[in-house]
């Protein structure tokens, strides 16, 4: 049995990317940050318009920088594992990239979904594939793609770039699983969807869990027999699987560009009422069920930020958040889903725009808009675990937020008191220590081999002991209008 050792977590998100070692031994997790480097959207002309890609050529230019790094700094890395963010893909032919992958932001995507509904109707989706209603899911991307009848192969981010490192391709089933693509009670790719999206056959490969050695590092490319081990390549499904959770009647919220609000089942959930509530069945780790709702997450302040320094004002973010704080007046409450919220840009002048529409006096001050921002998030987070528990019986008694929310203290003392739950918050980087934690129990790692989600998750909480946030009876913002329900 091996006592210790260390693996390389490649975590990817929507606005930045990290090279982390993560350490394993009998008394929890060590990481060490050795790489940083930023990511974004990237807009390219195209035709009439902006499109929204992803520069994954320069994200994998970085990652490889990162790993070397991590190898040169630590010699006893036994594994590399890589997960990120969902839907997006780069499509192949003969091997070679046909142009960058588009942003699930871009507005392209839209155009995708009248053909697929097209097909199959919503219900029988929902029936087949288990998904929220969401414009970027993978198959309204394919539908909407030009150059997807030049491809013959597609591969999500983390699986293009383990291809670019072993030269294997394969697609790991909790990512795929975000597809629309992946039946969702035989977890395999799904024949009847593939046609509604028109993918040719082929497009798609071979399907592959988390712990399932990908193969080794191509020949020249870095100097260490460290092979790429799967992981839960969905960024949430490794954060779920450190969540530092003692007992099972917890939801969890992984908060961070976007918010993703959910419990663990051991089976789909595809009810009407599942359905017309948008929520969603995605893979977890060990074939565990996600059941959850994407809700728009942090995204909103970061906008609102960088709106705010564009028009040239400096901003503090701790001293904003104690600003937003000490706000007693009423904020609005709106709908932190709204379509209008998705794309880059203006976040303020949006949310009054809303307000103004719907009858509600907008902010006034960047205090006010923070604040209004995170009531809006907790009482969406609040709405959000109410209907999960009705949906699928769950009782519900703890809330556990993850990622990088779990730092806002504001947003998970409103949580709490929004959903008269206890908070638990951290850790942090939930979705690295997932990504570590799978790796070192495929390699056998300070006896982990062969562990149960419930025993990993026992090695988070040796590591990290959770901020702990019990409701209170104050309340500073009012209720707003009910917030609209997205269209399915």
């Amino acid at each position: 049995m091996t006592t210790s050792g260390s693996v390389a977590a490649v975590d990817l998100g929507a606005t930045s990317g990290r090279v982390i070692v993560g350490h394993v031994d009998s008394d929890g997790v060590r990481t060490d940050h050795v790489a940083r480097f930023p990511n974004g959207p990237v807009a390219l002309h195209e035709h009439d318009r902006q499109a929204l890609h992803w520069d994954v050529v320069e994200l994998y230019r970085q990652v490889v920088d990162g790993l070397r790094t991590a190898f040169g700094q630590h010699h006893d890395v036994a594994s590399i594992g890589i997960d990120s963010w969902a839907v997006d893909y780069g499509l192949l032919r003969e091997g070679r990239l046909l142009g960058l992958p588009y942003h699930y932001r871009d507005e392209r995507h839209q155009q995708g979904v009248a053909p697929v509904h097209a097909a199959i109707d919503a219900a029988a989706l929902y029936a087949r594939n288990g998904l929220q209603h969401l414009p970027f899911n993978t198959l309204f991307q394919f539908a909407a793609d030009p150059l997807l009848p030049l491809a013959d192969r597609a591969l999500l981010v983390p699986d293009l770039l383990g291809y670019w490192l072993t030269g294997v391709q394969a697609a790991e089933r909790t990512n795929a699983s975000t597809t629309g693509l992946l039946h969702a009670t035989t977890r395999g790719w799904d024949p009847t969807l593939r046609a509604a999206a028109g993918l040719p056959s082929g497009l798609l490969p071979a399907l592959r869990d988390p712990g399932d050695q990908l193969g080794p590092l191509l020949p020249g490319l870095l100097e260490t027999s460290a092979p790429v081990t799967l992981v839960g390549s969905h960024d949430t499904a490794s954060a779920v699987v450190a969540v530092p959770a003692t007992e099972p009647d917890f939801a969890y919220i992984s908060s961070g560009t976007w918010s993703l609000v959910g419990v663990e089942l051991d089976a789909p959930v595809l009810t009407d009422a599942a359905r017309l509530a948008n929520c969603t069945n995605e893979g977890g780790v060990d074939g565990r069920v996600r059941f959850l709702k994407n809700v728009s997450g942090l995204w909103l302040l970061s906008e609102s930020v960088r709106t705010w320094e564009r028009d040239g004002d400096r901003v503090d973010l701790e001293a904003l958040l104690a600003s937003a704080a000490a706000v007693t007046a009423p904020v609005p409450v709106f709908d932190v889903s709204d379509d209008s919220f998705t794309p880059p840009g203006d976040m303020p002048t949006r949310i009054a725009a809303w307000c103004d529409a719907h009858g509600l006096s907008a902010p006034a001050t960047p205090a006010e808009f923070v604040r209004s921002i995170l009531e809006s998030l907790a009482a969406a987070y609040a709405d959000t675990v109410s209907t999960i528990s009705s949906v699928t019986g769950k009782d519900i008694r703890q809330v556990h937020i993850v990622g990088g929310g779990s730092q806002n203290r504001l947003l998970c003392q409103l949580t709490a008191d929004r959903t008269g739950l206890p908070v638990l918050a951290g850790p942090v980087e939930a979705t690295a220590l997932g990504n570590i934690l799978v790796q070192a129990r495929a390699a056998g790692l300070a006896g982990l081999g062969g562990a149960s989600l419930e025993a990993l998750r026992a090695v988070v909480a040796r590591t990290v002991e959770p901020v702990r946030y019990t409701p209170t009876t104050t309340r500073t913002a009012h209720r707003s209008t009910p917030r609209r329900r997205m269209s399915v």
